[in-house]
């Protein structure tokens, strides 16, 4: 499947949406380009193809696709952000889905921040709430993805969104920060999955659980590299990218990359694939 990213181009922070933006640390563009520019090229040296979306003035953090929507069964739902800094991305990106023939649904207003707060274990739908997504959102988008869902409640406001917190290893296995979650979450998290990868508040802090899986390859922020052992057990192998400039903005390499359907026959196409 295609993964999304957007370019950099107007990245910064200039506003405070959650605890790790800060306005007085300024992004420095050109690293900014280079972290971005290389997680692009490790994507496409592991064969996937990536699909490269216009950015915005004045939509800084569009480089975050994975808040775009979620996708699955060729279909996707689209976001409704929570904070007013971000909901013109919404429009852009309910373009894009159209230029791409993808079926979108959406939650009536109700927030719901995309694959930022759902992800799947299996075929099962995984939503975080309590930060961006309203947990009167969730049922919507199981059933407009006709799936099963779990619930997990965020209590972290550093972990604002389920993918800063968990991920799915595509066999069978999960990495979470439990320091991220509510009780009954954490119980709910074992009873997920066969072997589950408690992951150290400070190695949480630094991304780790933000991350891709493409085949056996864990991609995230060079913290990863401190779960080397475990992952090798799990069957992965951790391959940790500078992201430094997107973790002034409260994200990383999941937040940069959005799986996405084919693009369907006979639809047209304004953004760029390579």
């Amino acid at each position: 499947m295609p993964i999304l990213m957007c370019p950099p181009t107007h990245f910064g922070v200039i506003y405070e949406i959650n605890p790790w933006m800060h306005v007085a640390s300024p992004v420095d563009a050109r690293r900014a380009a280079d972290q971005w520019g290389a997680l692009r090229a490790t994507y496409q040296d592991l064969g996937v193809e990536v699909v490269v979306a216009d950015p915005v003035p004045g939509l800084p953090d569009m480089v975050f696709t994975a808040n775009a929507g979620v996708t699955h069964g060729g279909r996707v739902v689209l976001s409704r952000f929570r904070h007013p800094e971000r909901q013109g991305e919404e429009a852009r990106w309910r373009e894009l889905f159209s230029r791409r023939g993808t079926p979108m649904l959406d939650t009536a207003g109700i927030p719901f921040e995309g694959a930022g707060d759902a992800l799947f274990v299996g075929d099962t739908l995984v939503c975080g709430h309590g930060f961006r997504t309203d947990r009167a959102a969730i049922p919507l988008v199981a059933r407009a993805l006709g799936v099963d869902v779990v619930e997990l409640e965020l209590v972290d406001p550093r972990y604002y969104h389920l993918d800063t917190c968990f991920c799915p290893l595509d066999g069978g296995a999960i990495l979470y920060a439990p320091a991220a979650f509510s009780s009954a979450s954490r119980e709910a998290v074992r009873r997920l999955a066969g072997r589950v990868i408690e992951v150290p508040d400070d190695i949480a802090a630094g991304f780790a659980c933000n991350a891709m899986v493409v085949g056996d390859v864990a991609i995230s922020s060079e913290a990863v590299e401190g779960l080397s052992g475990q992952l090798r057990a799990a069957g992965y192998r951790a391959l940790g990218l500078p992201m430094g400039e997107f973790m002034k903005s409260g994200g990383g390499v999941r937040c940069l990359s959005l799986p996405v359907p084919e693009i369907r026959e006979g639809a047209a196409s304004g953004e760029t694939a390579a």
